[in-house]
């Protein structure tokens, strides 16, 4: 048994899982509905992320069940003990990084999330998932709460907010990414400028899609 699939953060999954596909949300119902091109029109505006998250602040829009397993594996097999999420939502993917750190022996994750009332029941999950301990939740643009204050080596960074920021992050951050360090990129396909910087052949990354939805980067040095 793990951290992640024992009491009380294997439950506790399994309830926010469950949750998160079946509670309705009209926002969320309304942006489904939209034309693709408008809805990857959106997602890839570095102007309407706001109102966008806003209007969503109900959903927990989180990753899949794969990708969580997938965040934790990482984790573990790199013993990484120092993480960066931008993204927290309702804290999701957040457990499955901070129990990956307990089982680790511990370390620190920052986590960001500009909407305050998203921030609120991450951090009421975490701690029923006895893993608030290890977390640190900043509030707030991503663009200003992680310009300060970051580890000085950075094990995995993982990207799952506003998706048009996906290159603005990565930027913010990579000189405190260490050799070899992770970049998990969820639903990459809404950033081309993204794709464009980690795929590049001179980059200093290796990337490449995962799962259908990752995009999943190394750093090279």
């Amino acid at each position: 048994m793990t951290t992640l699939t024992n009491t009380p953060v294997g439950p506790l999954l399994e309830r926010l899982f469950a949750e998160a596909s079946s509670t309705p949300i009209p926002a969320m119902a309304a942006f489904a509905a939209l034309l693709p091109a408008e809805r990857a029109r959106m997602m890839g505006s570095k102007t309407e992320y706001r109102e966008l998250y806003a209007q969503l602040k109900e959903a927990a829009i989180p990753v899949s069940r794969a990708t969580g397993a997938l965040l934790y594996m990482l984790a573990r097999s790199t013993q990484a003990s120092a993480i960066v999420e931008f993204g927290t939502s309702f804290g999701i993917s957040t457990l499955h990084l901070a129990a990956a750190l307990r089982d680790n022996g511990g370390g620190r994750l920052i986590t960001t999330e500009f909407e305050p009332s998203k921030a609120q029941r991450a951090r009421a999950n975490l701690d029923a998932g006895g893993l608030l301990d290890l977390v640190e939740i900043r509030e707030g643009d991503a663009l200003e709460t992680l310009r300060a204050d970051l580890p000085e080596w950075i094990d995995l960074l993982l990207l799952d907010g506003a998706k048009a920021l996906y290159a603005d992050v990565l930027r913010l951050v990579e000189q405190r990414l260490r050799p070899g360090a992770l970049i998990v990129a969820d639903n990459a396909d809404y950033c081309p400028e993204y794709l464009a910087l980690v795929r590049a052949p001179q980059s200093g990354y290796l990337s490449l899609p995962f799962g259908g939805d990752v995009e999943l980067s190394m750093k090279c040095g």
